[in-house]
């Protein structure tokens, strides 16, 4: 049995969110928490990555001499990569302030335990 491409994504995607949620919930480690937020929004891009995937599409610029009903024809949609490098940047900016906060939670408590910064 062969696997699609499309679908081995979806499925990656899927495994990458459900990991995530599990470390974000269950895991009692801040920093591990983060790594687990990280993960949901690495299978969030990817799902949206997959679900703008054409199988045999062609980059969607058009050059000199192509013909404009084949270039709409086979044209990859770029508006799912436009939106996954926005949420590549905004990701990447976030991940470095929660970390910053768990410096600041760590200098003061001396633990990156949740619960024993949240006194449970």
């Amino acid at each position: 049995m062969v696997i699609d491409t499309q679908l081995a994504s979806f499925f990656t995607s899927g495994a990458l969110i459900i990991i995530g949620i599990f470390a974000a919930l269950f895991i009692d480690n801040l920093i591990k928490k983060v790594i687990g937020l990280a993960f949901i929004g690495d299978g969030v891009n990817l799902f949206i990555i997959t679900m703008g995937y054409k199988a045999g599409g062609i980059v969607y610029i058009f050059m000199p001499g192509m013909v404009i009903n084949q270039f709409a024809q086979n044209a990859a949609y770029p508006l799912p990569f436009a939106l996954v490098l926005t949420s590549i940047v905004i990701g990447a900016s976030t991940l470095a302030v929660m970390l910053g906060i768990i410096i600041v939670l760590y200098k003061k408590y001396g633990s990156v335990k949740a619960s024993k910064i949240l006194g449970e």
